[in-house]
């Protein structure tokens, strides 16, 4: 019997591909597990950010309200199995490797990629755990992507921007249309950003799909330390500020309160429910700080891989100075605009130091060092990985700066390992590795 690491190592050589986006294989090998639509309440979070703090908060407010949920994420910082949570606890390894001895007993001669495994074996999980809904994350893009292979009740798109390009098209109209692919006839279509998006709604009408956008349909203000949301169904004043950070979260909170208004009908949601989700949501790397104590800087973590979440990240960096240097500590994957994240963040950065990342995607600290000499004029240090990166930066920290690790999940994740190795990250802020 294979363990769970054997089984991941063994995916990741199955399809001759890592990315290979379509539906047709995974059809095949559902009909053979005889797996069928769920009958729980379905959302469906599409974006190319924010997906990962609306699917958060829609977890933590259904839970609060006392339901079991199963939310499918990806990718993962530190464990495969952050990416299957089941009423409110990672899957265990038994459960991956007995859903993955059935996808593969299934599959016959049906090649798999590694992120079409994983999503397989989170519908077999959540099927049988007997859950009262599920909130999905798509992995990349929208229609042809493994997820979508589920017809959600409610579908969300949080925000357009350029990603993904070799896969998705290169224009914001092409991928809107491949986020546009989650959309179902009937059922509510929720557009998180701000910007229209003329292909979403043409998209949504053309099914049938009630529209939901944001600042027409549903929208939020904020007044005081809190902030008021109204919808389609609901009215709430008083509520309480997100827990995650940044004023983009007021956006992403309003966007999950859309989606969860319209399966309320199924499952009743009290408004101190919503008040306990949205100030106990927790999502690691999203502008995430760590104070260790007096006498250390404090440390923030941000998966910003793209242009868009990098003007996000300096946005709320500018919003929050302090009163040292702002220290980086960046990886980008090679397939990721460089030039364009670094712009974003150059006039918020006073020294850089670039890590290597690893991975058939991987882009030496070298090479990105190289790209970022080009946009910034504060010292630029290549590093041969994100530990040594670390540690450079706390060597050259004061109590009152602040180290920004940022650019990829690949770079967050093993800070948050070297951090944790250090004694530097506290104990609240790792639940989600805990044995389960």
């Amino acid at each position: 019997m294979r363990s769970l690491e054997q089984w991941l190592a063994y995916q990741a050589q199955v399809h001759p591909q890592a990315i290979d986006l379509g539906l047709d294989r995974l059809r095949v090998v559902l009909e053979r597990l005889e797996w069928r639509q769920p009958i729980v309440p379905v959302i469906t979070v599409a974006g190319t950010n924010g997906k990962g703090s609306v699917s958060a908060y829609c977890t933590a407010i259904l839970g609060a309200a006392g339901y079991k949920v199963g939310t499918f994420t990806s990718p993962h910082l530190r464990d495969y199995r952050e990416r299957i949570l089941i009423h409110d606890r990672l899957v265990h390894a038994e459960e991956l490797v007995a859903a993955f001895e059935k996808i593969e007993a299934a599959r016959g001669s049906v090649s798999l990629t590694f992120f079409e495994f994983n999503a397989l074996a989170a519908l077999l999980i959540f099927e049988a755990a007997k859950l009262d809904a599920w909130v999905l994350e798509i992995g990349m893009g929208g229609r042809l992507d493994a997820v979508n292979v589920v017809d959600p009740d409610v579908a969300v798109v949080t925000s357009i921007g350029l990603d993904h390009q070799d896969y998705l098209g290169d224009t914001l109209e092409a991928i809107a249309r491949e986020k546009a692919g989650i959309f179902r006839a009937g059922k509510t279509a929720v557009i998180g950003g701000r910007e229209p998006s003329l292909v979403l709604e043409s998209v949504a009408r053309g099914l049938n799909s009630p529209l939901k956008r944001l600042a027409i349909e549903y929208n939020y203000v904020l007044d005081g330390a809190g902030w008021r949301y109204r919808g389609t169904h609901w009215d709430l004043p008083h509520l309480p500020a997100p827990a995650l950070k940044g004023d983009i979260q007021f956006t992403n909170a309003a966007t999950a309160l859309a989606a969860l208004e319209e399966i309320s009908p199924r499952l009743n949601i009290p408004a101190a429910a919503i008040a306990r989700g949205l100030t106990g949501a927790r999502l690691v790397g999203r502008f995430e700080s760590i104070s260790p104590g007096s006498g250390s800087p404090t440390w923030v973590l941000d998966v910003a891989h793209n242009p868009d979440a990098a003007r996000v990240l300096a946005r709320n960096l500018n919003a929050n100075p302090v009163s040292g240097k702002t220290l980086a500590v960046c990886g980008i994957l090679a397939d990721k605009d460089a030039t364009e994240i670094v712009s974003m963040l150059e006039r918020c950065i006073d020294a850089w130091w670039c890590a290597s990342v690893d991975g058939t995607r991987g882009r030496s600290g070298q090479m990105l060092a190289d790209v970022v000499r080009h946009e910034v004029q504060a010292p630029v240090t290549a590093t041969d990985n994100v530990a040594s990166a670390c540690a450079a930066a706390l060597s050259a920290a004061g109590p009152q700066d602040r180290i920004v690790v940022f650019g990829s999940f690949h770079t967050v994740g093993p800070a948050i390992d070297w951090l944790e190795s250090r004694g530097l990250l506290p104990a609240a802020s790792r639940p989600e590795y805990t044995s389960p």
